[in-house]
């Protein structure tokens, strides 16, 4: 059959198309001009990881929980006196343990609500926190039931 061996209308688009090319020549590969003296290793995918099986058996437990973050309330007479003027705990915390992690055991532990936490470490080593409760509640009912008063 004629028309069977009669180029389609692709194969003459691709015949031209090469021809083309081979007219315009073959160029070889640009350089990248660099504009700058360092070189910036460039950014490549980084794919998440996917493990086989876990790198720990079992989970950590967290370090400090409400009960090693507070190790003993203050009796001194001037943590007396703060207990009753200024209506705040003076407690010796965790050096490790931070404002909000006193917040929190405070409240769970004492069933209070803290409206501000102030800390300090002690020239021994050690960290105070004056912790200072809401107006409704009274320091002085805290310190009774905690055994300091």
């Amino acid at each position: 059959d004629f028309l069977d061996i009669m180029p389609g209308k692709e194969a003459t688009d691709k015949a031209a198309a090469t021809a083309r090319m081979v007219r315009k020549g073959a160029h070889g590969k640009t350089i990248k001009v660099r504009t700058s003296v360092r070189f910036y290793r460039p950014k490549t995918l980084s794919l998440p990881r996917k493990p086989k099986y876990l790198s720990r058996s079992s989970p950590r437990l967290p370090r400090l929980d409400n009960w090693a973050v507070i190790k003993k309330p203050l009796a001194s007479e001037r943590a007396i006196k703060q207990i009753e003027d200024a209506n705040t705990l003076v407690l010796i915390v965790d050096v490790r343990s931070n404002k909000q992690q006193i917040k929190r055991a405070v409240e769970e532990r004492y069933d209070c609500k803290v409206v501000k936490v102030r800390t300090l470490i002690r020239p021994d080593g050690q960290k105070k926190a004056y912790v200072m409760l809401k107006a409704h509640q009274d320091a002085l009912d805290v310190a009774n039931r905690i055994g300091i008063v």
